[in-house]
């Protein structure tokens, strides 16, 4: 016998059931959004259509087509995030901006992620990274009062929105986790994949042939860590290796950069950055991020040219982007993203 099919969400009765969840999606977008007018952020609206998508290996684009007047197409993408527009406005002169708005991104469909979902993205010129792990503790006591809890859930597990999150370094919690000297596999920004699957090997960790460095890390991560995060109270684990952080600062440690996430239940909430603002350095990761997508995945984006000489007149800065989607779904504690999305993609 075939299994029965869940209702659309347009049905009423299933409706019924996720309204409560979606009026608590509307009461914490308004407790933000106040929060964040109060500390003098100015909320801007920007293009979703973009020259590039975003430079990052492993982030998939929706391409589309602009026809111009002359009738020739261009290719063009939904963006991946709102970063590069909100970058540009830093460079023109703002100083505290935020965007709640939607992204895209392709092949990423599940309990946790959607193609489209809304992201939280903010930026304080002239401020050190550290200060947004604040606004992140800030954005989970929001929601948990909005909702009325005193708890965050996802599949059983739990974590105090009101408690100061764990400060773990991604070192640290490679060595804790998984038995693994992650620095030791990093001179710079330049990797051993080598030494990497030497250890990983040595723990039982089964890798893939084709493998290289950044694919191991992203699998030990997922494997091995991410599930031991935010459990009791939220996590911030801090300062990825520089290979990892296309867009961030180098910290003290040239092996680490100023890059950070935020989880809680062991989901990850958030992605922040000390910024950084060298065009000729920024240029240079951007092809090597290319490089590595076009071996993995046959494909580049181009760059956005505009962005890169934009980023010469930026001022130093710090921003943050947070899935609002699954903040919403761990302060609801529904079982998962489509559920606290009021007209969820199709399958």
């Amino acid at each position: 016998m075939a299994e029965p099919t869940e209702s659309p969400w347009w049905d009423r009765d299933r409706h019924a059931g996720r309204r409560p969840l979606l009026l608590a999606r509307n009461r914490i977008t308004r407790a933000i959004r106040g929060w964040l007018e109060a500390q003098d952020f100015l909320e801007i609206d920007p293009a979703a259509l973009a020259v590039s998508p975003g430079n990052e290996a492993h982030l998939h684009a929706f391409e589309t087509r602009q026809i111009g007047n002359d009738g020739q197409p261009r290719p063009m993408y939904l963006h991946t995030s709102p970063e590069f527009a909100m970058k540009k406005l830093l460079a023109a002169g703002e100083t505290r901006i935020f965007s709640l708005g939607h992204v895209w991104r392709n092949r990423e469909r599940g309990r946790l992620h959607s193609p489209e979902f809304t992201m939280l993205e903010w930026y304080r010129a002239g401020a050190g990274y550290r200060q947004l792990f604040d606004d992140c503790a800030q954005f989970l006591r929001l929601a948990a009062t909005a909702v009325g809890t005193g708890r965050l859930h996802y599949r059983g597990a739990e974590c105090d929105p009101f408690a100061a999150p764990d400060v773990v370094t991604v070192a640290e919690a490679f060595r804790e986790f998984a038995g693994i000297d992650l620095l030791a596999t990093c001179h710079g920004a330049e990797t051993d994949a080598g030494a990497l699957r030497a250890q990983a090997t040595a723990r039982g960790i089964r890798l893939g042939d084709d493998d290289g460095w950044s694919d191991m890390l992203s699998r030990i991560l997922v494997e091995k860590v991410e599930p031991h995060l935010g459990h009791g109270r939220p996590l911030i684990l801090d300062r990825y290796p520089a290979a990892e952080a296309a867009l961030a600062r180098p910290a003290a440690d040239p092996r680490e950069a100023e890059r950070f996430e935020l989880y809680a239940c062991g989901v990850e909430l958030a992605n922040g950055f000390g910024e950084l603002t060298d065009p000729a350095e920024q240029r240079r990761r951007f092809l090597l991020e290319m490089d590595e997508k076009a071996r993995v995945y046959g494909e580049r984006y181009p760059l956005d040219e505009d962005f890169l000489a934009a980023l010469a007149q930026m001022p130093p800065a710090s921003g943050c982007a947070l899935g609002f989607d699954r903040l919403v779904m761990l302060a609801t504690g529904a079982p998962r993203l489509d559920e606290v999305i009021w007209t969820p993609v199709a399958d």
